[in-house]
């Protein structure tokens, strides 16, 4: 946004040098073309600017932000059925909304724990070991040692390449 002084300056050096929109801008350095035209169109009918600039009304009343986000939170949290139905407005605008009329509503991260301890290679290798005498599933053996499946699985595949490269 540019002060006042700026524009009637880009205004009245426009009207100075012709009227010429390219060598105003080099000159100042701003505005862009149509600023300065909607500039010196505003001069022109008015004989004078505004003091400021008058925010347009938004786009969507506090009214429809409320119905989206009353849709979203009652048809089980999904964005895609929500625009679908309302054909308004885009997914970063809703998730806006949503942020703004239920802070406290957060998007869920799906996946690994942020507070997960890495196990010890010490219990890693017990479970292989567990896990190679075969008397559980490797699904059990890994629940019990308090490692992933494919943690199990994956060392059982190591330990036997060892092995068989000792033999």
């Amino acid at each position: 946004m540019f002060s006042y002084e700026d524009r009637i300056r880009a205004v009245r050096l426009y009207l100075k040098l012709g009227k010429r929109i390219g060598a105003t801008i080099r000159q100042l350095g701003y505005p862009t073309k149509n600023s300065l035209k909607a500039w010196h169109r505003e001069y022109e009918q008015c004989h004078d600017l505004r003091a400021g600039y008058v925010r347009s009304r938004p786009r969507y009343s506090d009214e429809q932000k409320k119905v989206a986000v009353d849709h979203y939170l009652s048809h089980g949290r999904c964005a895609a059925a929500t625009l679908r139905a309302l054909g308004h407005p885009s997914r970063e605008t809703l998730a806006a909304w949503i942020e703004e009329l239920c802070p406290d509503i957060r998007k869920r991260i799906v996946g690994r724990a942020v507070g997960s301890v890495p196990k010890s290679q010490k219990v890693k290798q017990a479970a292989v070991i567990e896990l190679c005498t075969r008397e559980q599933s490797a699904r059990v053996v890994a629940e019990k040692a308090g490692v992933s499946r494919p943690t199990c699985i994956a060392g059982r595949i190591s330990y036997s390449v060892e092995r068989f490269q000792h033999l």
